[in-house]
């Protein structure tokens, strides 16, 4: 059975340095480092976290109702197997070099430079605003994300999203296989340097989106004020509206009901590798 620790408030360096098997509730960490560093098997409700470094080198954590304000930074480092949910983090910089990380019903006001080179991480019914979210992260399951910054998912391998929105400049730049299913993203230059990006049912906004992509699929797309698409992308994209304007697709397919700015240009690209098929025309060509 769990040791239980109930209303405390502790301070000082390293409060529960090392801790094993605990239940803390309604308890408040506050000024002193790394009061949970090196623990395990901890169970944490009702508590708030008010210093850096909470939680480093953990392993085996649960999280619930719980706050970590605004110094209670770089809050959870090279922890494994930790569940957050029902919380508030108003701490930028959470969430790095973790293994096995499962956060829901979380709000982050301040989430700049959170959850970086992880691994395994669910999120489900997310808020967060700030620049360069899970930047690096791998194996990632993204249900009902609500994102307000730019640079979101620079480098992220293997992830899925899933019914969210993104208002975010850059997202996924230099991602590889990541697949975006019934969800609204508007920023420029989504995409860049990808491979593997999938956009299934989604509402994209973008100046300058999906360029420099090896191997795009977008299916049941709308395209909204999206102009410069595609520029040496490789292209398996069917639209459900116009597209702006379209330049220098490298190679693959577009179907869309127009296009309204058709770009290419013969010493960039080869045309006969892009096929476009324009619905509201009734007409199939090879760009020319």
């Amino acid at each position: 059975m769990k040791k239980e620790i109930k209303g405390q408030f502790l301070t000082g360096e390293r409060a529960l340095f090392a801790a094993k098997e605990l239940k803390i509730s309604d308890t408040i960490f506050a000024d002193g480092e790394s009061p949970l560093k090196e623990s395990s098997d901890i169970e944490i409700s009702g508590s708030m976290f008010k210093w850096k470094y909470p939680l480093w080198y953990s392993k085996n954590i649960t999280v619930d109702n719980s706050t970590w304000f605004e110094m209670a930074r770089a809050g959870v480092w090279y922890t494994n197997n930790i569940i957050v949910k029902n919380s508030a983090i108003e701490a930028p910089k959470n969430f790095r070099r973790c293994e096995g990380v499962t956060i829901s019903d979380v709000s982050f006001p301040n989430a700049g430079e959170t959850l970086w080179y992880c691994k395994n991480v669910k999120l489900d019914n997310i808020t967060a605003k700030g620049d360069y979210f899970a930047m690096n992260s791998e194996n990632m399951e993204v249900t009902m994300l609500t994102l307000y910054g730019n640079y979101s998912f620079d480098g992220a391998k293997n992830v899925t999203v899933r019914g969210s929105k993104l208002l975010s400049k850059d997202a996924f730049w230099n991602s590889e296989n990541v697949t975006v299913y019934d969800s609204f993203i508007s920023g420029e230059y989504l995409g860049w340097n990808a491979k593997n990006l999938t956009l299934i049912n989604c509402t994209v906004e973008s100046l300058q989106g999906m360029c420099y992509i090896d191997n795009l699929v977008m299916k049941n797309c709308k395209l909204l004020n999206t102009t410069l698409a595609f520029e040496y992308s490789t292209v398996d994209a069917e639209i459900d509206t116009g597209i702006d304007s379209v330049i220098n697709p490298k190679s693959g397919r577009i179907k869309a009901e127009m296009i309204g700015e058709l770009i290419i240009e013969k010493d960039k690209v080869d045309p006969s590798k892009t096929v476009i098929i324009c619905k509201k025309d009734k007409n199939k060509y090879i760009c020319a």
